[in-house]
């Protein structure tokens, strides 16, 4: 690792009130002899900023990292002793915290000569396990099969424990058998499973894979899988395998990478910061990490392997914080970790979480507050951010049902401004409650996102917003949701899911989904006005579950389409428990055929005769792009009563830096 400098700066630096005096500590270069005051690493000028506030008294403080990789031996922990503390790059320079090491000494493989190798001794111990690879800042593909796509079970897995896989011969080899480190990767509804592969018996075409009875979600027939770290997959460019017995890892480098000119790392850590107070007596507070990169961590597995029931919730972030307030993160970037990026947990409250990068992460950007903390003190409650003017692709590349920023128990915050893209699953979700249990997550503000690119054919039951359980005072507006691919069912853009209720939608625009722009599966007084939706496959608007309350008002919207139906699954019910009005309505097939249009399977009148859309009209909005619904209309649309406002809509995603809150 090359040489690099960290100076810290103790200054008044405005973060709180004081006239302290100002004193330096410098990281000299690795190779020259530590001067008087010098310290070695960003753990010891964190120890050195505690020993001077012991003996000089409180003071801000300012860390500034020189250029050049930061090699973490263990993670950065920061308690309420730390707080009022600022930590960025020297000025104009740009460092990079990692939690990986460098993999030097490779020869060729002597029996391949595509392959190289390396003997790692903490590997061989058993002290020492891993399962990413980077090179020159790039992930590399752990030996899978097959190469491409994947091996689908012949029917469905078993129900009992263990997990019995159904396999086609010749997709699985009992010379697998007891090799430690092979594991399977099932995609399945919403989730997927990671298990290591127990027994291969090619007799009875099963495979053996550890924990069960399976979860009742797992029952689809034909699951598709693929088998990672298996030695004879080790056959493509990119492609390694870490043989954990003898402790060798081997490599296929891209064309034209020497292994020994090329920086090569894998990662000891899983982990990178964490801050942890104590929410009812000394939370951290005032800690702001500015325009720091952060890159290459690992991830862990439980001995019996992981099945997620939704969103990848298992999985930690690489940034934690617990009791942690009035602290920030910002134009920072995040890349190449294992899990989610960034996890703010109980006892966080207003943080600013402002320009950030999130890419290629194994999980998704941000996750905010505690899943089953419902009733939490006020002290350990979750609320108040500001997650603005962020940037979140390419993520779930190892836990496909990870979400871009999901919001547990947690309210009054604000989601605004954001760009995710290039995922598995969900953009953006809000709330944890499966039914109509009051929670937490109230209040909470999205706004202006641009969600794009979501799903891919990966996972089924997904929306560019997904919604659960009540949430008064929540508000989702001018948001694009586009480009929505499900696997099977359920690529939607706005999701209202089990319980959703008291949720306003409005002037958003979700378009190019494969299911619908708007579902709801069951829920109570959720208003979706002034919404466009454009050019949705199947449907254009869904609803599953009929219950005795008003689920929902879709009001003053409007919809076009050229393909599928207008409304999907079931409208059964009167307007006390549904009502459709003032929308306008056109089937680019049909035009202006009134008589042709079918609403759930009924004339226009008949429908209205029902009580609903009995102010609607049919007519051509006049889209000024068709690619492009959010820019709007040739012309003001005077035939319906929609106040879709596209002036709201010119600036989605991320705001340059002078123009931010």
């Amino acid at each position: 690792m090359r040489s690099f400098w960290l100076g810290v700066i103790l200054s008044s630096c405005g973060i709180v009130a004081g006239d302290a005096a100002e004193f330096t500590v410098v990281i000299a270069p690795t190779a020259s002899t530590p001067q008087p005051g010098e310290v070695a690493t960003l753990v010891d000028a964190v120890a050195k900023v505690r020993a001077t506030r012991a003996k000089s008294g409180p003071a801000p403080a300012v860390i500034e990292l020189r250029g050049g990789r930061h090699q973490l031996s263990a993670p950065l922990e920061l308690s309420s002793a730390d707080s009022d503390l600022v930590i960025r790059p020297v000025p104009g320079e740009a460092p990079v915290v990692v939690g990986s090491v460098r993999l030097t000494g490779w020869t060729r493989s002597q029996t391949n000569p595509a392959l190289w190798e390396v003997s790692l001794p903490q590997v061989r111990a058993g002290q020492w396990n891993f399962r990413q690879l980077f090179a020159a800042g790039k992930r590399q593909t752990r030996a899978r099969t097959p190469n491409e796509g994947f091996f689908k079970a012949t029917d469905r897995l078993g129900t009992n424990s263990p997990i019995a896989l159904p396999f086609r011969r010749g997709d699985l080899d009992p010379a697998w058998n007891g090799r430690p480190g092979i594991e399977v990767i099932l995609l399945m509804k919403w989730t997927d499973l990671h298990v290591p592969l127990t027994r291969v018996d090619s007799t009875s075409g099963i495979a053996h894979l550890p924990g069960g009875p399976r979860p009742y979600w797992m029952d689809e027939p034909n699951a598709r899988y693929w088998v990672e770290n298996v030695a004879e997959a080790l056959d493509s460019p990119g492609e390694w395998y870490l043989d954990r017995t003898s402790g060798w890892l081997r490599w296929w480098p891209p064309e034209g990478v020497d292994p020994n000119e090329t920086l090569v790392s894998a990662p000891k850590l899983n982990e990178l910061v964490r801050l942890v107070g104590k929410a009812t007596a000394e939370p951290v507070t005032r800690v702001e990490i500015q325009g720091i990169q952060f890159a290459e961590t690992d991830y862990d597995l439980p001995e019996q392997g992981m099945i997620s029931p939704q969103a990848a919730v298992p999985v930690p972030g690489t940034i934690r914080a617990t009791a942690a307030t009035d602290c920030a993160i910002t134009d920072c970037r995040f890349e190449l970790f294992g899990g989610y990026g960034l996890e703010l947990g109980r006892g966080c409250q207003r943080w600013r979480i402002v320009g950030n990068e999130f890419l290629d992460l194994g999980a998704g950007g941000i996750r905010v507050g505690e899943p089953s903390d419902r009733t939490p003190s006020d002290a350990e409650a979750n609320h108040g951010h500001q997650i603005t003017d962020n940037s979140l692709r390419s993520l779930g590349r190892i836990f496909a049902p990870a979400v871009g920023i999901i919001v547990f128990q947690s309210g009054t915050n604000r989601i605004a401004y954001n760009h995710i893209s290039d995922l598995y699953y969900t953009g953006i979700s809000v709330g944890w409650n499966w039914g109509y249990q009051a929670t937490p997550c109230r209040g909470n503000v999205i706004e202006n996102n641009l969600v794009e690119q979501i799903g891919q054919g990966r996972l089924s039951d997904m929306g560019g917003i997904y919604t659960l359980g009540p949430q008064p005072g929540t508000i989702i507006r001018n948001n694009v949701f586009r480009d929505v691919e499900s696997y099977g069912y359920g690529g939607w853009g706005l999701y209202t899911d089990e319980g959703s209720s008291g949720i306003v939608l409005e002037n958003n625009v979700a378009y190019r989904c494969k299911s619908a722009g708007f579902h709801q599966h069951y829920g109570r007084d959720n208003v979706v006005r002034n919404n466009l939706l454009a050019f949705n496959r199947e449907h254009e608007l869904m609803r599953t579950r009929v219950e005795s309350h008003r689920s929902f008002w879709f009001t003053n919207n409007v919809v076009i389409w050229d393909s599928g139906d207008l409304l999907g699954s079931s409208w059964d019910g009167t307007t006390q428990q549904f009502l459709l009005d003032g929308n306008q309505y056109f089937d680019l097939r049909l035009g202006t055929n009134r008589a042709a249009y079918r609403f759930a399977g009924q004339s226009f009148e008949e429908w209205r005769a029902r009580g609903q859309d009995r102010n609607s009209v049919i007519a051509d909005p006049q889209l000024i792009d068709p690619r492009r619904p959010e820019l709007g209309f040739r012309v003001d649309t005077p035939y319906s009563a929609s106040r879709f406002r596209p002036e709201e809509l010119k600036r989605l995603g991320p705001r340059p830096r002078k123009n931010r809150d």
